[in-house]
């Protein structure tokens, strides 16, 4: 893949690849590439792996213990991972309430939160869509009283990925109900062992406990946990979610798994051929890597215009609704190149090992995991506020209707 990279940051992208080729272990990057279920422990491996080599956080200024990286050196490091498949950094604390505190947060909160999230000390997860509130995230009814030095939170949260983990929240409530809605919502942080905070599992469609809903009744919260200022979280949610939704758009993800599809077109064969010499089949291949050039290049795109001072802003929508589209694509198609290898979610055969197995005589192992990622990708159009918002927000930022 050319990216037309510069002598320094090609220099860069070798570096990477001697990182990753002397410090992802082999066993940890099969899991990835064979989709199989990460433990708790995998990810705090990878996340202390990146973080001892100062390459966890590295889109934060040096002066918060980030690696001080140019955006473009971010995008080369994380094509780099997907290609490696290295596991993705769990985001809420790295990617998303770090951003936001270094913008909104006090010296004292910086000070203290930023080395946490850093070290592993924290493990973060996200309060903000709950029942009735998800895509219109503004009419949001979670609660918080001010009572002397402490917040008294009230409500329910739900959707709250990997929260069985987490033992912090960030989380949007309700402090004012006068004037516009996202006029009275503040951003608060939230530790998990509180008394009334009460955790419970959903099991989603390919069988696996992957998010929470999350009660709160009567929680008390110090007030030094607010971030920002009261009735004034809306600015930090949007400055979050513009880096959610940019994440979530996963270039790199994409680049991986359309590499992986060429890899199953050619071992899968069609009438005596190759899956890829198929025209109609080669056609849909073809399709989806143009769709993926063109990605890349407005990824590049806001790139450039974030090095020169700019932000994401709503063209983190448009990364958004295009990179889940393309993952969804992708799955769908690697799913019908496996035909019946790709055989329905079986929950007894995740994480067994199938090197040898007939299903493995395809090429790339995990076939037996190609449904249930069919089936969990499907969540990528709705979460990080669903596609059809997405498109309101296009609708009226940029084309101004």
């Amino acid at each position: 893949m050319d990216l037309n990279l510069s002598s320094e940051e090609e220099a860069f992208r070798q570096e990477v690849r001697r990182f990753l080729q002397a410090k992802l272990p082999v066993w940890l990057s099969d899991k990835v590439r064979e989709g199989r279920r990460l433990s708790k422990s995998d990810m705090e491996y990878w996340h202390a792996t990146l973080n001892e080599q100062g390459w966890l956080a590295g889109h934060w200024p040096r002066e918060h213990g980030g690696a001080g990286w140019a955006p473009i050196q971010t995008f080369i490091f994380e094509l780099e991972c997907a290609g490696a498949h290295a596991p993705r950094v769990v985001p809420f604390g790295v990617s998303m309430l770090g951003p936001v505190l270094i913008k909104y947060g006090s010296k004292a909160q910086q000070q203290y939160w930023l080395p946490r999230i850093l070290d592993g000390s924290d493990w973060w997860c996200q309060g903000f869509s709950e029942p009735g509130a998800g895509s219109d995230l503004a009419s949001l009814r979670t609660s918080a009283v001010r009572e002397g030095d402490h917040y008294i939170i009230n409500g329910q949260k739900t959707w709250t990925t990997l929260g069985q983990y987490a033992n912090m929240i960030f989380c949007l409530v309700r402090t004012s109900s006068a004037g516009k809605p996202q006029e009275g919502i503040s951003f608060l942080l939230v530790d998990m062992d509180s008394p009334g905070i009460d955790i419970r599992p959903i099991i989603t469609l390919d069988g696996e406990h992957e998010v929470n809903e999350v009660f709160f009744s009567d929680v008390r919260v110090p007030a030094a946990n607010l971030v920002g200022e009261e009735n004034r979280g809306w600015s930090c949610a949007k400055y979050l979610l513009t880096y959610e939704r940019t994440n979530i758009a996963g270039v790199g993800l994409s680049t991986a798994a359309l590499q992986r599809l060429k890899l199953i077109a050619a071992y899968c064969h069609k009438n005596g051929r190759p899956l890829a010499e198929d025209p109609a089949f080669a056609a849909r291949l073809a399709h989806l890597e143009i769709e993926l050039d063109n990605m890349r290049t407005t990824s590049l795109r806001v790139i450039a215009n974030v090095a020169a001072g700019g932000s994401p802003g709503e063209k983190s929508s448009m990364l958004k609704i295009r990179g889940t589209e393309l993952r969804q694509q992708i799955s769908a198609l690697t799913r019908r190149a496996m035909g019946p290898y790709a055989r329905p979610f079986q929950l007894d055969l995740q994480g067994v090992d199938n090197h040898g197995s007939e299903s493995a005589a395809i090429g790339p192992d995990g076939a037996d995991v190609a449904a249930t990622e069919y089936f969990n990708l499907r969540k990528l159009s709705i979460f990080g506020g669903s596609n059809e918002i997405q498109k309101n927000i296009i609708s009226k930022m940029i084309l101004g209707l």
